[in-house]
């Protein structure tokens, strides 16, 4: 059976989150892509469970945010992304807690800080078991889920570095990774084309904070190269996560959403 028409017509009642359980993961920063996702979920209307890897106190200061801010229910939850059983365990506590899970925003990841020669072989693996074996993970337990039910939303969060080779800075696995993440979404899309949707986001360079530690000339560079000459924020992805685990989106699956100031397209 194909996915489903919406039964609704205006665009605020596609758009509205309302009755709907979204999770995203990797949210436990002050102004991170993860949180501001949850965010833009919960202000639509959907109830959302948040994770942390190493943040306890990040994911439950958001938590508590998101339920008082919005008035939607919002918990925190620990997640080693690059262990299956963990997902797994996250998926069924949701389940548990919320009842459902209508959309999956896989966002965690980690950043790599050299290339293949200067790097050592564990920092290709974390980067690759986070970035990628996390984010199959996590599809795989939610994906059970919405093949039960028939209907589910899985966003990927990728790069722009799935697409070009960064410079001046060296991090073929995380662009190796995150082009990994667009493909995975591609083909997913057409595996579960039964009962899910799934799609990728590309964001460009994002002020999130982590990429401080570049130094300041390093940056100059970058923005030089992007057309719009400065970083984007969070925020200015939220519309995207929104509009691709809504119903507005019900014949988008397979796409990939480049957010990037317009840098792929030098």
């Amino acid at each position: 059976m194909p996915i489903a028409v919406p039964k609704a017509d205006s665009l605020k009642e596609l758009l509205s989150l309302k009755g709907k359980v979204v999770v995203i993961t990797g949210a436990s920063g002050p102004k991170g892509m993860g949180i501001e996702a949850a965010r833009g979920c919960a202000e639509m209307g959907a109830d959302v469970a948040i994770t942390y890897a190493s943040r306890p106190d990040g994911g439950e200061k958001n938590a508590k945010e998101l339920a008082e801010t919005y008035g939607v229910k919002a918990k925190a939850y620990k997640l080693q992304v690059d262990q299956y059983e963990s997902a797994e365990k996250l998926v069924a506590d949701v389940i548990k807690d919320f009842g459902k899970i209508d959309a999956f925003i896989a966002n965690a990841g980690a950043t790599a800080d050299s290339g293949i020669l200067d790097g050592t072989v564990e920092a290709w693996n974390h980067v690759v078991n986070v970035d990628l074996n996390g984010t199959f993970h996590c599809a795989k337990a939610v994906g059970h889920h919405f093949k039960e039910r028939k209907t589910g939303s899985l966003v990927i969060t990728a790069s722009m570095s799935g697409h070009i080779a960064n410079f001046p800075q060296e991090q073929t696995s995380y662009n190796v990774a995150k082009a990994g993440c667009i493909h995975m979404a591609r083909s997913l899309a057409n595996e579960w084309r039964d009962f899910a949707r799934v799609n990728s986001i590309s964001p460009g360079y994002i002020a999130t904070g982590l990429s401080d530690f570049v130094a300041k000339d390093i940056q100059e560079l970058w923005h030089s190269m992007i057309p719009m000459g400065r970083d984007g924020e969070a925020k200015e992805l939220k519309g995207a996560y929104v509009y691709l685990v809504s119903d507005a989106s019900t014949y988008t699956t397979g796409a990939d959403i480049v957010i990037d100031g317009g840098y792929t397209t030098r």
